[in-house]
């Protein structure tokens, strides 16, 4: 089976559970921040809601040379992150989709202003730099919104605002 094959199961499902605590994200809170020098819940969400470009971004280019000047997409409204995320989910879905494992077994370099910051196989980019890193600033997400009294949606089982559904089912 297919490198991809066998991670598409995990991108559909971690990208609906995203999706969903997206969806959360209250209008009007979006510069609330736990900590001064926490991001804001704006740029926490838009950044969250960006990532799955860098799926995109892994499979397409061979090397990403940031230089500093790039400005982070920042969202306005809980509408414009759900229209963002799923289009820069679409667009990595297909290329993971397509790509072969010989393309997943190249080496992939991300650069800072000239200097290297590191280099691997483009697999262990898509499992380490995108997925694992939208995990947590999901994680991280789901604790401001928690904070801001936000019921929180289950990703792998039922959250504690679901609890009582699945309490009243099994009773």
């Amino acid at each position: 089976m297919p490198i991809s094959e066998m991670l598409l199961p995990e991108f559909d499902h971690e990208m609906q559970s995203t999706r969903k605590l997206l969806e959360c994200v209250p209008d009007g809170k979006f510069d609330y921040k736990p900590h001064e020098k926490s991001m804001s819940l704006g740029q926490l969400a838009s950044h969250v809601a960006q990532i799955p470009e860098y799926v995109t971004s892994t499979i397409k280019l061979e090397r990403l040379d940031l230089d500093g000047t790039q400005k982070p997409f920042e969202a306005k409204t809980r509408k414009e992150l759900l229209d963002t995320f799923d289009a820069k989910t679409a667009a990595a879905r297909e290329a993971l989709a397509g790509v072969s494992d010989a393309e997943l077994a190249k080496i992939w370099t991300l650069a800072f202003k000239g200097q290297q910051v590191f280099s691997m196989p483009r697999a262990a980019v898509l499992r380490s730099m995108c997925l694992s890193h939208l995990y947590h600033h999901r994680g991280q997400l789901g604790v401001y919104l928690r904070i801001n009294n936000v019921a929180i949606p289950g990703m792998y089982g039922p959250s504690a605002d679901e609890m009582h559904l699945w309490q009243s089912q099994s009773a």
